[in-house]
């Protein structure tokens, strides 16, 4: 058997935690069910905030700029939700 120091690899210090204003788009799909209307997906989670690109947004804003008024499942509403606000690095403060 190797010595447990060997299996352990290198200390990583992530350093200081840095806040990230609102939720993850995929944490607000995971608590609605599947298929929705846009006008549902308002009424029940329209002032949520969700983490993009340039920003914090609420999701009745960006759900404003999505052609769709159906979502059959959770990976179209996620899809087409980042069509808008694209995807990559968030925002810090």
């Amino acid at each position: 058997m190797a010595d447990e120091e060997e299996s352990e690899g290198p200390v990583v210090e992530l350093g200081e935690e840095t806040p990230v204003e609102g939720q993850p788009l995929a944490r607000v799909a995971a608590r609605l069910t599947w298929p929705h209307e846009t006008s549902r997906i308002v009424e029940q989670e329209g002032d949520s905030v969700i983490r993009t690109p340039s920003g914090p947004q609420t999701l009745e804003d960006v759900l404003e700029d999505v052609d769709e008024t159906y979502f059959d499942s959770r990976q179209t509403f996620v899809s087409l939700v980042r069509d808008v606000v694209g995807d990559g690095p968030v925002e810090t403060e």
